[in-house]
């Protein structure tokens, strides 16, 4: 039997090799990880926006909608970009390349690959809100410099939707799954969890679909941070807090128990 490795010695090795695929592929990434969100705040934050602003302006709390609809975007780009790095890179490593069967036969053991994994996912995630962050100032749509504090709470964000992912990814052995965890979880969420308009709009039946969600809660968060109102409610902001690093946390232990038992299988 192998020896286990140290935990930072394991993870940081998983983190590398994520990292070195990421070097060879990362062009194919820059549509859907920047330009698409910066579009949709062009769009819909400039185009869209002057017209919501001459009628709706007090239900979005008297700021103009792309001041609003910023914020949720960075938090939604986050869970979008996370969940897709959180679903067919882990069945690849598991099923196709089976790279991570390669690993386990080393001191690496099933916890540093899924520990490893949600930190690279956590590295990717602090990079595209951080651009996404950047692209927001540049617009003018940020309105209190706490917003900087949005970047790690976007991340945050982005690994509450991975971690579960991470651990539903190892239970599969083919791909048909993500159609169904994209087209009915990540998209609705996407529209209907206060990123284009207040959750408080839906039906009332409808919204505490959207409460216990880990998107609600970030972009709340972020939008509380971006706008300078996160001092209003510090209760509410620490529910939202406590919310996102539960899903991390429950998440990332199962991911571990998934990911080991994938390994032990073979």
């Amino acid at each position: 039997m192998t020896a286990m490795a140290p935990v930072p010695w394991g993870v940081g090795r998983v983190f590398e090799h994520r990292f070195l695929q990421y070097k060879r592929s990362y062009r194919a990434t820059i549509f859907s990880s920047f330009l698409t969100p910066v579009l949709f705040l062009a769009s819909m934050g400039l185009g869209l926006g002057t017209y919501v602003d001459s009628s709706a302006n007090q239900a979005l709390g008297d700021v103009s909608y792309l001041a609003f609809l910023a914020p949720g975007l960075l938090a939604a780009a986050c869970m979008q970009s996370a969940a897709f790095e959180a679903a067919f890179p882990i069945m690849a490593g598991l099923e196709w390349t089976r790279v991570f069967h390669a690993m386990h036969a080393t001191p690496i053991n099933g916890r540093d690959i899924a520990l490893g994994n949600l930190a690279w996912i956590s590295a990717r995630m602090l990079l595209v809100a951080t651009i996404f962050t950047v692209v927001i100032v540049l617009f003018g749509a940020a309105a209190s410099p706490l917003i900087v504090f949005a970047i790690p709470v976007a991340a945050l964000t982005g690994l509450a939707f991975a971690a579960p992912i991470v651990a539903f990814s190892a239970t599969l052995r083919t791909p048909e799954k993500f159609n169904t965890l994209f087209r009915f979880g990540i998209t609705p969420l996407f529209l209907f969890s206060g990123t284009f308009f207040p959750v408080e709009s839906l039906p009332a039946v409808v919204q505490p679909l959207a409460w216990v969600t880990p998107l609600w809660h970030g972009v709340s968060l972020a939008r509380g941070l971006s706008l300078g109102t996160i001092g209003a409610d510090p209760l509410m902001a620490a529910i939202h807090l406590g919310v996102l690093l539960g899903f991390v946390v429950v998440g990332a232990y199962a991911s571990i128990r998934t990911i080991n038992a994938k390994l032990l299988r073979g």
